[in-house]
């Protein structure tokens, strides 16, 4: 009797391999045959799924999109400000949970693939801009902030994520707090 697979598992499975595999040699490195190793799957049953190697850095972006958009739209209720909170805590916690996924960004970023990163920062920066006009008409931010700081924190959150890539020294967790302070608290009027 021939084995039945959970397609949608299968496709998670293997790109969760990639995401491992082009974080540990980098996309330019990486074959197909390293991805199916890491799946524990054949080079073939791969190809099942993705058509080739740029198919799978895609589907890894689209991951990371997928998630990122989650963390957007759960920002649950509350003060302008406290949802900032959330926002940049949930999105520590997901670059955290996803070392892989951050580690391909990274690489992402550097060879500029035909991938809309634009789009994810815009996201982001629409939202984070949505939430401080709010907390401007709920009166609770500074004067002098505006709509343009989303870009910096965006910026802050990018920067420690890239500093704990690159020095083991740093846990993107431990940052969490500092950057709320800073982000949040700092702009709190």
């Amino acid at each position: 009797m021939p084995k039945i697979v959970d397609k949608a598992a299968r496709r998670e499975q293997i790109l969760d391999a990639a995401a491992k595999v082009f974080a540990r040699k980098g996309f330019a490195a990486s074959r197909i045959e390293d991805v199916a190793a890491a799946a524990g799957i054949a080079k073939g049953s791969v190809y099942l799924y993705f058509g080739s190697r740029d198919e799978l850095l895609t589907g890894v972006f689209d991951s990371y999109a997928a998630r990122s958009a989650e963390t957007l739209a759960d920002l649950g209720d509350g003060g302008a400000l406290d949802q900032l909170e959330r926002l940049v805590r949930g999105t520590v916690e997901l670059l955290a949970a996803h070392p892989d996924h951050a580690r391909v960004l990274l690489d992402v970023w550097a060879a500029n693939p035909p991938l809309d990163m634009t789009a994810v920062y815009r996201d982001y920066r629409a939202v984070i801009a949505e939430l401080l006009t709010r907390a401007r008409a709920e009166g609770s931010l500074r004067a002098g902030i505006d709509s343009a700081h989303a870009a910096v924190i965006v910026g802050a959150i990018e920067g420690c994520l890239i500093q704990t890539l690159l020095d083991p020294e740093l846990d993107l967790n431990d940052l969490a707090t500092p950057l709320v302070q800073l982000c949040v608290e700092g702009i709190r009027g």
